[in-house]
Formats: C-alpha cells, structure tokens, sequence
C-alpha cells in the first residue's frame, strides 16, 4: 500500500517557515520587522476586542502570523514553467497577469497562492512572480548576452527537480519526500554572493535596468523579500525608525481609511551587499568585488477585495493622483503626496454598506441564526431584518503600480524607466504552460456560493421554526 500523501497546505506551511528562517538568517533585520508587526497586531487587537472577535468568527485570526508572501524575478520561460510545477506540489496556483512595464519595470508578473478558503486559511503563503522581459530592451548585443547567460544557468537542483516530477506522477508526496522536497525547493530561492557575469556585463546590466542585472547576474532567483502582514501599516510605518529600520518614503497603495480596500505596503530599505565577479564566464573567481541592492524587507496590510467597478474606481483615482504628484523615492514631496492621494481618495466611499450596495466591494453572506420572516425576500431587507450579515473578504492578489513602486524605491530613482506599456497575457500563460486564474472570478464565486448557502440555511431554519 502507497504511503498516505502529504497535504500541500502542510507542504506550503513546511517552506514558507523555511523560507522565513533562511531569510531571517540572511537578512536580520526582517526579524526585527516581524517582531515589530507582532507587536503592533497585538496593539490592535488589544485595543479593539470587536475586530479580534471578528476576525475570530471568520476564521482569519489565526492566519495573520503566518501570514506573509514573498517575490522572486525569473529570466527565462523555462525558469517560470518549472515554478509553476514547483509551487504546484505546495497547492500554489497562477492567480492574476500583471504588466509592471506601465510603470517602468520591464517584468510580467503573477501570483502563485492557494486557491480556496480552507487553503487560505490554513496557510496564505503568495509569491510574487515575475519574469524578465529582455525584448523590452533597446540594446540588442546586451539582450544576446543576458540571453546566453540565462540559458547556462540551472536555478532548481537535481533532488527538487526529482521530487516534482514524482509529485506529479504519483499525485502527491509522502511525508519524508515531502520533507525533502522543502529543503532542496528553499535552495532555489537562496542568497549567492557571487556573480555569474564578468563585472564589466554586470555594470552594462546594471546601467539598461537594475532589476536587469538583479536577474541575470546571479546564480539564481534569490527571494528579495518576505512580507508578514499587519492590522496598521501607518503606525509600523512610524515605529520603523524606533527599532533601527529606515522605511521608504511612503506607503504604496489607497491612502489610509476606515475601510481598508486591496492591499497597501511599505518596505524598509534594501541592503548594499558586497558581491564577487568571476574573472570571465567560465566562472573563475577574479578579484573584483562591488555592492549590489535588491534585498529588503516588507510590509502588507490587506482590505476588501473590489469587484471590477471598485478596480476601475481605484484605478482612475490613483491615476488622477499621479498625473498630480508622483511621490519621489527619496521622500522629498511625501507629505505633498500623502495630502493629495488622500483627497483624491475622498471620492472612493468609505463605509462597508456603501461599498456594498454600490457593488464596489466583495462580501461573504452567512446565516447569523435570527429568524427571518420571508428567507426568499431580497438582500437587503435580509441584513436588514438582521438574520443574514456581511462580512468584507480579504482581498489575496497584489497592485501592479504599488509592486512596481517597491521595487522602484529599492533600486533608485533611476530605476524607473520609460517602458510602453506592453502587456503580452498570451505570451506569459505561453512560458507559464498554464492559464492565470482570473482573480474577480474567484471572488465573485467565493461571495456567490456564500450567499447560496446562507439562503439554505435561512431556509431550513424558516421551515423548522
């Protein structure tokens, strides 16, 4: 009889703890960071005994520390079809295309997490994926060279790539491969400190993009950073400084609100890290050492999910907002920013029932056990009459604009670059061998089937009162 398979929610539970280690031991100050969300979650839960038993009563208490995603940048199409395959043995699913060259970054990105609420519940654990999109590269010798370096390189070792094929024959892992597969899979995702590029490639790299020379010029796709979740990102944005960490200039994202909606971060600033260039390609260690910037730490705070009226809200808002100010990354206009996002912003409602009823927001329906007089009546007078409430569900995906703001604080000012907007759906799910999951259709089936079972149940209860 075959060994009972591992569950991938224990699997992903398994590599985001390993991931979380590793980077703690390679980047100190991101436990400096998590013990600071710790302390302000604590803070506010403390303060609101309301929100705790709400988040309680959803089952979303116990998800916020283990809450965190990461992001990793890949160079070739091979490279993102084996991490699909990798993430896929951890119940890590493509959710939502991303076009981060509308904002200077010459990446397409999407977002490998669980799919359901069970699974999210259990563990959240995302990641950030994005692959280098060298066509979008004026210098055509430089893409050839990027190209053939990328093509050397293999960034998943033997064992991993073993264990995902067996994974996929066998349906699953046993508990010991199961293991196994974490400690080969974390190698992937590991810091290296020397280069695989001359120093002279390394600088021409450098000088089309950073973000270029942070993908090709390395042995593989080192995490760049981990992201815990907090209730209040503006008072860890304020505390960072107290506990030796400098944040960026501002918070990328909706401006501060009674409602939070989708996702708003911040980051402390990346590391300058001394790294080794082979004296040419054949990989001999030469004698010159520079610095590098990529690695850092971040910050989420999740709201409400927005059905695609509240997107296109958002979206307009915050393009009204930039075509205003456009927030520098040395901090020097971020009040002006914070004040002008703000007003912008007092356009978007700012209360669940408004978000609701103007079908801007995404909601989960449930039965709150009241006797209710007609359960075929309509929505609202059911949460009206109080036998059926609305609870706001986490939005789980990720803010092309704000992901390429956190990548463009981190890497300089001259980091973002004129790119035409290009986005290429079609050619990404290519590379990836897969379709991206539509994240609105996944919201509006979890609100759908919440609402048809609260209905049943409003119903039973009607027929046996």
């Amino acid at each position: 009889m075959a060994a009972e398979h591992a569950n991938p929610d224990k699997i992903r539970a398994l590599f985001s703890r390993a991931m979380s280690v590793m980077y703690r031991e390679e980047v100190p100050a991101y436990g400096t960071l998590m013990e600071l969300v710790h302390d302000v979650n604590a803070e506010v839960l403390s303060a609101s005994p309301a929100e705790r038993e709400r988040l309680e009563g959803l089952g979303e208490l116990e998800r916020i520390d283990e809450e965190r995603h990461g992001a990793i940048r890949l160079g070739t199409p091979r490279e993102l079809f084996t991490m699909r395959r990798l993430f896929a043995v951890m119940g890590m699913h493509p959710v939502g295309y991303y076009d981060l060259s509308v904002a200077g970054v010459p990446v397409h990105s999407t977002a490998f997490r669980p799919l359901d609420d069970a699974a999210l519940r259990r563990n959240p654990f995302r990641v950030f994926t994005s692959l280098l999109r060298l066509d979008l590269l004026d210098d055509a010798d430089l893409r050839d060279a990027a190209a053939e370096v990328l093509d050397r390189r293999e960034i998943f070792t033997p064992g991993c790539l073993e264990l995902i094929d067996k994974a996929e024959a066998d349906g699953g892992l046993s508990e010991a491969d199961a293991e196994r597969f974490v400690a080969e899979a974390v190698e992937t995702f590991r810091w290296h400190a020397k280069a695989n590029v001359p120093h002279a490639l390394y600088r021409r790299l450098h000088d089309a993009h950073r973000l270029v020379a942070d993908v090709v010029a390395f042995k593989g796709p080192h995490i760049n950073h981990l992201t815990p979740r907090t209730l209040d990102i503006d008072r860890v944005q304020e505390m960072m400084p107290d506990r030796g960490i400098s944040p960026k200039a501002v918070v990328e994202g909706p401006p501060t609100r009674n409602v939070p909606i989708l996702l708003r971060q911040t980051s402390f600033k990346a590391l300058e890290e001394p790294v080794n260039f082979p004296a040419d390609h054949s990989g001999e260690a030469g004698t010159t050492t520079d610095h590098h910037t990529a690695r850092f730490g971040e910050i989420e705070q999740r709201g409400i999910a927005l059905t695609p009226s509240g997107q296109a809200l958002y979206d307009r808002l915050l393009a009204e907002t930039r075509s205003l100010i456009t927030p520098a990354a040395d901090g020097s206009n971020a009040d002006a920013y914070r004040a002008t996002l703000a007003e912008v912003f007092s356009a978007f409602p700012d209360d669940l029932e408004t978000l609701r009823k103007d079908g801007l927001g995404y909601f989960r329906y449930s039965a709150t056990g009241q006797p209710c007089k007609d359960p075929s009546c309509g929505l609202d007078a059911l949460i009206a009459q109080g036998c059926l409430r609305a609870d706001p569900i986490v939005y789980e995906d990720f803010l092309p604009v704000s992901a390429a703001g956190i990548f463009q604080s981190n890497l300089g000012d001259s980091a973002a670059q004129a790119f035409v907007a290009n986005p290429n759906r079609a050619r990404f799910e290519e590379d990836l061998g897969a379709p991206v999951h539509d994240l609105f259709f996944r919201y509006a089936e979890t609100e759908a089937r919440s609402l048809a079972e609260a209905r049943i149940e409003l119903s039973r209860s009607h027929q046996t009162a």
